[in-house]
């Protein structure tokens, strides 16, 4: 078995119309993630949901905006999320993040691990 490592995953949740700047805020936040060294993030689309407003949000066929539920995760160190939460409660006027200690497994490719006898 794989030995786990101790880490942060942050998972922030918005809408699809959140702007940051006149920037989609998901692909601020990815971006921000990015160019903050940390080692990974992804923005899921919901299909359907709601939130503290009790709004539903879901697809709509007549309109040309949508404004689907998106979570963004992030995992990686402690200390390297920590050092990233404050960019995160700049950019963020509604949502929801929450902050959870998780264990990962890193996978390497088997092609590039030696075989073992």
């Amino acid at each position: 078995m794989m030995p786990m490592e101790s880490a942060l995953q942050v998972t922030i949740f918005v809408e699809e119309c959140d702007t940051w700047h006149h920037r989609p805020l998901f692909a601020e936040i990815v971006h921000r993630a990015h160019e903050a060294g940390l080692a990974g993030a992804t923005a899921f689309r919901g299909v359907e949901g709601f939130g503290a407003s009790s709004v539903m949000h879901a697809p709509r066929l007549l309109s040309l905006e949508q404004d689907l539920p998106l979570v963004i995760v992030i995992v990686d160190e402690e200390e390297r999320v920590r050092r990233f939460l404050p960019t995160l409660r700049e950019l963020i006027d509604e949502g929801l993040v929450i902050v959870e200690r998780v264990g990962i497994m890193r996978c390497a490719d088997r092609d590039s691990v030696p075989a073992q006898v």
